[in-house]
């Protein structure tokens, strides 16, 4: 097993935290974010550092990281391409648009290309029905979505 440390940044931030929550166990969700936002994912390493630092266990840091979507529990490619699997956007069209998405990229919804450049996922609702179809691309939302769109994001990518 690696070692996992925060960076010195991080560490900084952590330390902020704490003066502002006192009981430790509510810096679990930022310090989760945190470690994503500085490895690109949360690994089994990194949950057992962070439940050493707050005080409770490895187990109960998984619990937390694995309930929530919005976590990476494993690597994940360069650029993360979450679409809405809900029914607003299945209405209108969002099928048609992960379809495209798997023939122009050669990957399915779970998997990562061969080169780590492109993770694709479902997601439930990304609160953008009126826009829909609606997904995410790293921190973005693109909504509004056609083939067009996403053929001119992605060409801009290859």
């Amino acid at each position: 097993m690696s070692e996992f440390k925060f960076s010195e940044e991080n560490e900084k931030k952590f330390q902020e935290l704490l003066k502002r929550y006192p009981d430790r166990a509510s810096l679990s969700l930022p310090s989760l974010w945190m470690i994503q936002y500085q490895e690109g994912w949360i690994s089994e390493e990194a949950m057992v550092f962070l439940a050493d630092k707050l005080g409770t266990s490895p187990m109960d840091i998984q619990g937390i990281a694995s309930f929530y979507t919005m976590f990476n529990l494993e690597p994940i490619g360069k650029y993360h391409i979450q679409v809405c699997k809900t029914l607003s956007c299945k209405l209108c069209g969002s099928e048609k648009i992960k379809s495209h998405i798997e023939n122009k990229l050669g990957v399915k919804f779970g998997e990562t290309t061969k080169d780590m450049k492109f993770t694709l996922t479902e997601v439930e609702c990304l609160g953008s029905c009126g826009t829909a179809p609606a997904m995410s691309f790293n921190d973005d939302y693109v909504e509004n979505l056609t083939v067009e769109k996403i053929d001119e994001l992605l060409d801009t990518l290859k």
